[in-house]
């Protein structure tokens, strides 16, 4: 594969895209790809293209950059497909945050599971459905390397309603977790091996070993002789669980029923409720300094990122082999999981492509928070792939804490309104509302 066509859909995430290209054009063998922007805002466009010609520059590639208003042009020919995309941006995940905290309902981050999590899947399904036609008419042949959350949700439906097969869900948590452990830790991260396996934001470190010796015993001893680390859900939930998660305290939280509904636990673990839509403000305010620093003439930030589709996509050109985590359908890999689930696990990459390993079986307790975690993705998907706006409520109700929070009739009542907030952004089956 020669000067291999990369598309990034939902480019004008600015930031975000700068770390990618950062990454790819560190890559010799990528220096002269063909790099497509996509993106419906014409003014984050532009500052995507000004900003990925500054970063070719800066690292010295000679890529062919465009920049396009139209999916399917961008899409033409590719070989590679990153999608970025977050649909109704900082408008939409207010909705996500202010209904639900009006009903009673804690939330993070909810990008992921609970009502946030729902809501953000259900409105990012009939943008999948498109992306994934177009793909099947222009570029039959691309990998669909996903970044927008809700990761497994969207993979899944993905597989499911457009028949695509070379799609792998990309995350940076496994990664980071590794890296942070061994800072903490004191070992190099280079001389660590590890393996983790389960669902996305919600895997669990299987393996943690340096030297041959296991990690577990030293961090053991850290977490006994610092309260500071005891306050934290992620170390909190390994204390109690075994394995450590693989995402953040304020990620983590979310996903289980203990912590959230309670005030003592929140302030116990300090748990920033509310959290992402801080996150969302410096996100557009980094926007605006890097569009404003790029119109100036000013030099803007060219750091890579480590993130997975560059290492991906340069181990399919140049058969470099390498091990990624990717979230992928189940079929067997973790076997005490659902086969129709989405599961993170190592993948192998080289010029073949994107190759899952088995897990075999996880320790049942790590697999019955997974289960609960995938039952409640499979009725987001089963609500938009059977029109059955009923399996919002199901999904919602079978959410672990959402259900902690309220009672039955208030999740009805809180899915109601958030279907009638977020309107058009749903396709048309699922706008109902449902009084009992």
């Amino acid at each position: 594969m020669i000067n291999p066509k990369i598309v990034l859909i939902g480019a004008g995430s600015v930031v975000f895209t700068q770390g990618l290209l950062a990454d790819l054009f560190a890559f010799p063998e990528l220096k002269s790809a063909r790099i497509a922007l996509h993106d419906i805002d014409a003014e984050r466009l532009a500052t995507a293209e000004a900003a990925a010609r500054y970063i070719a520059e800066r690292r010295g590639a000679t890529a062919h950059i465009t920049a396009h208003a139209d999916r399917r042009e961008a899409l033409d020919g590719a070989d590679f497909v990153i999608n970025l995309v977050q649909i109704g941006m900082g408008e939409a995940t207010r909705v996500d945050f202010e209904i639900p905290a009006r009903h009673g309902v804690r939330q993070t981050i909810g990008d992921t599971l609970g009502v946030g999590g729902i809501f953000r899947a259900l409105r990012t399904f009939p943008f999948l459905k498109a992306l994934g036609e177009d793909i099947a008419a222009v570029c039959p042949g691309a990998w669909l390397l996903n970044y927008t959350n809700p990761m497994a949700m969207n993979v899944q439906y993905l597989v499911a309603a457009t028949g695509l097969t070379r799609v792998v869900g990309l995350c940076h948590s496994v990664h980071w977790t590794i890296h942070d452990l061994c800072n903490l830790l004191e070992v190099p991260f280079a001389e660590v091996t590890y393996r983790a396996a389960g669902v996305n934001h919600q895997a669990w470190v299987l393996r943690l070993e340096h030297d041959g010796s296991d990690l577990y015993p030293r961090l053991d001893a850290l977490i006994a002789d610092d309260e500071q680390l005891r306050r934290r859900v992620r170390v909190d939930m390994y204390r109690r669980l075994g394995y450590y998660p693989t995402e953040t305290s304020e990620h983590s939280s979310e996903y289980v029923p203990w912590y959230l509904h309670h005030d003592s636990e929140i302030e116990r673990l300090r748990l920033p409720v509310g959290a992402y839509l801080g996150i969302v403000d410096e996100n557009v305010a980094e926007y605006e300094r890097t569009r404003d620093a790029l119109a100036a003439g000013a030099n803007i930030d060219v750091e890579g990122t480590m993130e997975y589709a560059p290492q991906i996509i340069h181990s399919m050109v140049t058969g470099t082999p390498r091990t990624v985590y990717g979230n992928v359908p189940n079929h067997g890999l973790i076997e005490n999981l659902p086969a129709h689930g989405v599961v993170e696990v190592p993948c192998l990459v080289d010029r073949s492509g994107v190759r899952p390993t088995r897990a075999g079986a996880l320790p049942p307790q790590l697999a019955a928070l997974n289960r609960t975690y995938l039952s409640m993705n499979d009725l987001v998907v089963r609500a938009a792939l059977e029109d059955e706006p009923r399996h919002i409520r199901h999904a919602a109700m079978t959410d672990p804490a959402t259900a902690a929070a309220l009672r039955v009739e208030q999740i009805w009542e809180l899915c109601d309104e958030m279907v009638r907030a977020h309107g058009e952004r749903l396709q048309p089956a699922l706008r109902a509302t449902l009084a009992i």
